[in-house]
């Protein structure tokens, strides 16, 4: 009994001491800010069908659905061709910025309101990686994702340094940044244009009051004890969006495997020839015929792609062979970016395998990524020592804002 209740706190010490994760979570932000950057940028000159005024889901039939269910949208706050603009540049911003990892958790809640605004504005605009990126994008709230590789870590370190000095260091663009979107966010309550969902709004709203309550215990009280009760919070959510990352991923690949079971198709082993063969999915048509020409690949690849989605999720508990799988599953994913054309299709489940990437293999990449930067800019090729993350056994107060 001692040692389950042994465990059980040791469980619960993990759980709300640190942020696991930090370098994954740093690759999911990365990941998903980029693929939904890289899509806004390519669809740039075809946005006004897409989202815009000039698309068959007219704005009325828009209005119509979200009163029905209740889907959040900034797109249909207000009417004209100015509003539109502004909202598409603003997701844009915000994908930029969450990506460099500068004020991580405003952004998320940003980038969040991007993707549910433009996602929900025309439902049937998507290739399958909309659904992943729409539910991601609400979890990304909830993580610290911003603890390595980004500017929130590197302003930490300067800050750190500049305290150990004896210099005061005071943060005005937070406080500036919370103080002009909660008085947005207030006149938009306010005018009663947050639509009939109350999901999203409750949730802007919280992460807004706690942002300020971060500030106010770290300016007006001089004890540790309530900075360290925020700091415990802010973990737990992380760990628990983390894990709910991991279990969506779980779930994506089994159900998908267990359906290709039940086809008569995949069950014969010609499942991947046929969309070889569609216009809609063959961006190189001399590739495809290379690539179905051999009814013996075309047999081992449908049959292992059913193999590795159904049993990715029970191989968690093997790390070697969670590895192999999960290699063969982003190649997979790369083979269908260029084969079939589904770039962003590929780059959402690829952001999504990288929870389970090991933490050995993240830092060989940043160093990596390091070493390039620095013959890239050697001028900036000298920088300040990162700050230790929590699986290092120091804890790395980048603050609420990571």
């Amino acid at each position: 009994m001692n040692r389950l209740f042994l465990s059980v706190s040791r469980g619960i010490a993990r759980v709300t001491e640190s942020a696991l994760g930090p370098r994954q979570t740093a690759v999911i932000r990365i990941g998903f800010a980029g693929t939904w950057l890289l899509f806004l940028l390519r669809e740039f000159p075809h946005r006004q069908e897409l989202y815009g005024p000039d698309g068959p889901w007219s704005w009325n039939i828009a209005q119509q659905l979200t009163s029905d269910n209740g889907a959040f949208t900034a797109l249909l706050w207000f009417d004209g061709q100015a509003w539109f603009e502004t909202c598409y540049a603003l997701a844009v911003v915000s994908s930029v910025l969450l990506l460099l990892g500068w004020r991580t958790r405003t952004m998320s809640v940003l980038f969040m309101l991007g993707v549910l605004s433009l996602q929900n504005r025309s439902i049937f605009m998507g290739d399958g990686g909309d659904n992943v990126l729409h539910l991601m994008s609400i979890y990304l709230v909830f993580t610290r994702c911003g603890q390595v590789w980004s500017l929130d870590a590197r302003r930490a370190v300067r800050t750190g340094a500049a305290r150990a000095r004896g210099e005061r260091v005071a943060d005005r663009v937070g406080p500036a940044l919370w103080a002009v979107l909660g008085s947005a966010l207030g006149a938009v309550t306010l005018l009663g244009r947050l639509g009939s969902g109350w999901l999203v709004p409750a949730l802007v709203w919280t992460v807004w009051a706690a942002l300020g309550l971060w500030w106010l215990t770290g300016r007006l009280t001089k004890s540790d004890q309530p900075r360290i009760l925020l700091d415990v919070i802010a973990n737990a959510l992380h760990n628990g969006a983390v894990f709910v990352i991991m279990a969506e991923a779980c779930l994506i690949y089994a159900t998908a495997g267990w359906y290709k079971i039940q086809g008569s198709r995949w069950q014969d082993g010609t499942a991947v020839y046929y969309p070889l063969h569609l216009d809609s999915f063959s961006p190189w048509p001399s590739l495809a015929g290379l690539m179905s020409s051999n009814g013996t690949m075309v047999m081992l690849v449908t049959y292992g792609t059913v193999i590795v989605q159904v049993a990715f999720p029970f191989t968690l508990f093997n790390r070697r062979v969670k590895n192999v799988l999960l290699a063969a599953m982003m190649t997979e994913h790369a083979v269908i970016a260029v084969v079939l054309g589904l770039p962003f299709f590929s780059l959402a489940m690829i952001a999504t395998d990288a929870v389970f990437l090991p933490t050995t293999f993240l830092d060989r990449l940043g160093g990596w990524a390091a070493r390039v930067r620095g013959r890239v800019l050697p001028h900036r090729s000298r920088v300040l020592p990162r700050p230790r993350t929590p699986e290092e056994g120091e804890r790395t107060r980048v603050g609420f804002t990571a």
